[in-house]
């Protein structure tokens, strides 16, 4: 695993500042301690950090072509290198190390553009072509490694793994995106290809970049989308054999490494299936790790010491106390942007345990959108049922005011909080699945913004993120619409990012072999009747695996990977809480209303409501403002000029 950075001149060959170019690589050695080096010719630089996986004597990088004339700089692993480096080698081409990253170059000479279509893994690079003058970018399928850039004024284009080094550059603006602060107030990240800044972009998953000299229009380009061709006749039996026989064969395949491996270990159904097909596979114990929590709601590692014990692993717990908080402004540090998922705390804190013993781990993540296993989805099928039986022209006068003069029951189970159901009815299916993610409904956000911001933002509302790609969804199937659409935000915008910054903070690789592409494509086909079947999800993932784990891990309640928040508010982070939500940073912005922050911290500190979703996504948004715009020597928020 690597952090790469790329500088270009889109104009000609203009000169490539050396030092720019070293100062914006150094900013990502935690991605890659092992080796740091770049290059540069006239018009170009590249840059590149090393942690050594494979080939750990002669994958260096930048690397070249036979004579010199491509280069690439590589974040990631290519599993099926060494097939493609056969077919490569028949065809003509030679190599000189025996890495995966050597095969990215032949396959640009061989197959152009298309190289992205034969390679199986995660990546992200940068490739230069001087016979082309041509620069292309490409990033992974499921958008598993992250790729930034951004085209300054000056015409010079600038890429890097994270935001952190394009920041660097003292030509990027760090103005903010109005709309991209309305993104992160509605899911609590900033989906892609947004980020905060207003001048840099993320490459989206299954997406390419190819840029020739004297170009200055950039178009990404599309080369990849889960099909969702759905098989209409199935033998469950049968399905079941070939999913354990395509998930031990994509376990088998993440293995792939010359350095200690080992395995996350939450004790939830996906990352105990990919420990038990590991144990199956490894002639040696596997190493596996989990985090466990001082308050007994929040725990689960009595599940992951039980499938430690029937595979004989090498398990290893740290314990997360309900007051370990101290990382707040170093997530900020991490992330570059605002993110909100308070899960990045044990993340940080597992990926520290690993890295004391492994350096590759693999994670159980993706089986919820394979495989529908978020409850919410669930809810989702039952008011679409609901929708199906009164025209919108109805549900939305009749919902809207049910769920105007209900009472909000942030305390009672599911099923009786009315409010946000009848809400939810009172919305399209796109509209109502984005009410059930946000953390602030529209109601909030709307309250919760100061009326000149409210203009800037200029009508635009978050929910057009997921309509955009409900528009372009392979699939009328409702289940399969709302997986695609997490997979397409959720999952790339705060479950890899995640665990991409959590576990490069610390020099660890962690592959996922549940979103292996073939996998998913082949997942993707099986009806939703069978993911999703009598309120049971993971349906077909669980009866298959009921050979290898029990009942007790299958079939319990999913916990998740959360923290404490609203304890934490009302007690030891509570004057923290005040000072940063009411302080001077956040009003310093422009962009809040001071009245609603006052209403949201007293509110949730005398109990009368749980707002601790709503405050730490302003806690961390402060950090961010402090710590990266601020910390920079940058005012935070350009407004525009009344005309």
């Amino acid at each position: 695993m690597c952090g790469i950075v790329g500088l270009f001149d889109t104009h000609g060959n203009g000169t490539i500042d050396r030092q720019q170019l070293v100062q914006m690589n150094q900013t990502q050695v935690h991605r890659g301690p092992d080796e740091g080096e770049v290059y540069i010719e006239p018009g170009l630089g590249l840059g590149h950090r090393r942690l050594s996986i494979m080939d750990v004597a002669s994958g260096q990088q930048p690397l070249f072509n036979e004579d010199d004339s491509v280069v690439v700089v590589f974040n990631g692993e290519i599993y099926n290198y060494r097939m493609l480096a056969k077919q490569l080698t028949e065809a003509g081409h030679q190599f000189k190390t025996h890495c995966d990253t050597e095969v990215i170059v032949h396959a640009w000479e061989e197959w152009g553009e298309q190289c992205v279509n034969h390679f199986r893994g995660m990546f992200a690079f940068g490739l230069w072509d001087r016979n082309r003058q041509t620069l292309f970018l490409a990033r992974d399928r499921l958008g598993i490694k992250p790729l930034y850039y951004a085209l300054l004024d000056n015409g010079q284009l600038i890429f890097s793994s994270e935001l952190k080094a394009l920041v660097a550059h003292p030509a990027l603006s760090r103005e903010m995106d109005p709309c991209a602060v309305e993104d992160y107030f509605a899911y609590g990240y900033i989906p892609e290809p947004k980020t905060i800044f207003r001048q840099a972009r993320k490459l989206s998953p299954g997406f390419m970049l190819t840029v020739q000299r004297g170009q200055t229009q950039l178009q990404p380009k599309q080369y990849w989308d889960v099909p969702f061709n759905r098989q209409d006749t199935i033998d469950e039996s049968e399905v079941q054999e070939s999913l354990i026989a395509k998930l031990r064969e994509s376990v088998d395949i993440h293995l792939m490494t010359e350095v200690p491996l080992g395995a996350f270990l939450s004790g939830g159904v996906d990352s105990s299936a990919v420990v038990a097909m590991m144990s199956g596979i490894m002639n040696e114990p596997v190493n596996t790790c989990s985090i466990s929590f001082g308050d007994p709601a929040f725990n689960e590692s009595r599940y992951a010491q039980e499938v430690a014990d029937r595979y004989r692993t090498n398990h290893h717990v740290k314990q997360v106390e309900h007051d370990d908080f101290d990382l707040i402004d170093k997530l900020a540090l991490l992330y570059d942007e605002p993110y909100a998922d308070s899960s990045a705390l044990p993340t940080y804190r597992v990926c520290e345990l690993a890295r004391e013993r492994v350096t590759v781990v693999l994670s159980g993540d993706g089986g919820d959108e394979n495989f529908a296993g978020y409850r919410r989805y669930r809810w989702h099928m039952l008011e679409e049922k609901m929708r199906a039986t009164l025209p919108l022209s109805i549900r939305k006068p009749l919902f809207g005011f049910l769920g105007h003069v209900y009472p909000k029951a942030d305390w009672a189970p599911r099923m009786f909080r009315a409010k946000a159901t009848f809400e939810a009815l009172a919305r399209d299916a796109v509209e109502g699945y984005f009410h059930s993610v946000s953390i602030m409904s529209d109601a909030m956000r709307q309250r919760l913004f100061a009326p000149a911001f409210r203009n800037d933002l200029q009508a635009y509302q978050a929910v057009n993120v997921l309509r955009s790609y409900a528009e372009q969804c392979p699939t009328d199937d409702a289940l399969s619409r709302v997986q695609y659409l997490d997979m397409k935000t959720y999952l790339v915008g705060d479950i890899l990012t995640k665990v991409d910054r959590a576990s490069m903070a610390h020099a660890l690789e962690v592959r996922v072999p549940l979103l292996d592409h073939e996998l998913v494509e082949w997942i993707s086909t099986l009806p939703a009747s069978i993911k999703l079947k009598d309120g049971e999800g993971k349906y077909i993932f669980k009866k298959a695996l009921e050979p290898y784990l029990s009942d007790n891990i299958l079939y319990r309640n999913k916990m998740g990977f959360s923290v404490p928040l609203a304890d934490w508010f009302r007690g030891p982070l509570r004057q923290r809480v005040r000072d940063a939500v009411l302080g001077p940073v956040l009003a310093e912005t422009g962009i809040f209303n001071r009245t609603y922050l006052e209403e949201l911290v007293e509110h949730h500190q005398s109990g009368r409501r749980d707002y601790s979703a709503p405050l730490w996504t302003l806690l961390m948004f402060e950090s961010f403002v402090r710590n990266i715009v601020k910390g920079e020597g940058r005012f935070v928020y350009e407004k525009k000029q009344a005309a």
